[in-house]
């Protein structure tokens, strides 16, 4: 489900869950799992296998599971991003395809993205479904102002269009991406650990004021709409609609092949 390697001290992380990586109740539960388990790694590289970074969300999932597999997805979900987003050491996301709606929020909460291939882009609301509090902060603190934008049009975005908003910080060709990840893993861990970590600490200190004022307030209306009969049908219905497609659907992740 998740592939774990070392390099000379840097965790490489490779997400290898079905055709897309699609983000489910059992890799999410996986991704923290995994982080404690490279605790003591110098710093993470995260990336996907095949064609995908992650598709994002397997909605089918979604609209089979009905409310109870809602009410322990989504906890699951925002548990994922944020031990990601707070984790202390350097996490260098290696986007070797597709990003999209979850899989865009999982590379966001690395401290530097790093793209070769694919779209990227956040495409809840074209799939009918809202953000949950963490995620829309963690992409408000990577992204600021483009938010608005990237929520609201919910599109997919080229790589050459995401490096202005700093969605992504650079562009790699597809043979080299690993090699500069790990590279630029490898100079963030010339800082001393504890510096490194008090300093993302304070970087992130605006978002999780953020988290802790709205997540009590958003993120059971957030619960109500994903479990709701209302979603499920427009959730089955956009899959259909997206049947047969050759990339991964405009959304998050659909039916797996």
């Amino acid at each position: 489900m998740i592939e774990t390697a070392d390099h000379d001290g840097i965790a490489v992380l490779t997400l290898s869950h079905g055709p897309v990586n699609a983000l489910d109740l059992e890799l999410l539960t996986a991704i923290p799992e995994t982080l404690a388990a490279v605790a003591d790694a110098r710093a993470v590289v995260l990336t996907g296998s095949g064609r995908c970074f992650s598709a994002g969300v397997d909605l089918k999932r979604i609209a089979d599971g009905g409310p109870r597999y809602a009410e322990r997805f989504l906890p699951a979900l925002s548990l994922a991003l944020l031990t990601l987003f707070e984790h202390p050491k350097p996490v260098v996301a290696a986007v070797n395809g597709h990003a999209l709606a979850g899989g865009c929020v999982l590379a966001a909460a690395c401290d530097i993205r790093l793209m070769s291939a694919g779209t990227i882009g956040l495409t809840e609301l074209a799939a009918g479904v809202p953000f949950p509090t963490v995620a829309l902060e963690i992409m408000r603190h990577a992204v600021g102002p483009a938010l608005d934008v990237l929520v609201l049009e919910a599109g997919r975005l080229s790589p050459e269009q995401a490096l202005p908003i700093r969605l992504i910080h650079q562009l790699i060709e597809p043979d080299r991406l690993l090699t500069t990840a790990l590279r630029r893993a490898k100079g963030l861990c010339a800082t001393p650990a504890g510096t490194y970590a008090l300093a993302k600490h304070q970087l992130h200190q605006p978002a999780a004021r953020r988290i802790a004022t709205a997540r009590p307030m958003d993120d059971p209306r957030v619960l109500r709409i994903w479990s709701s009969e209302r979603t499920r049908r427009t959730l089955r219905g956009y899959l259909a609609s997206l049947s047969g497609a050759q990339d991964p659907p405009a959304g998050s992740a659909g039916p797996r092949k």
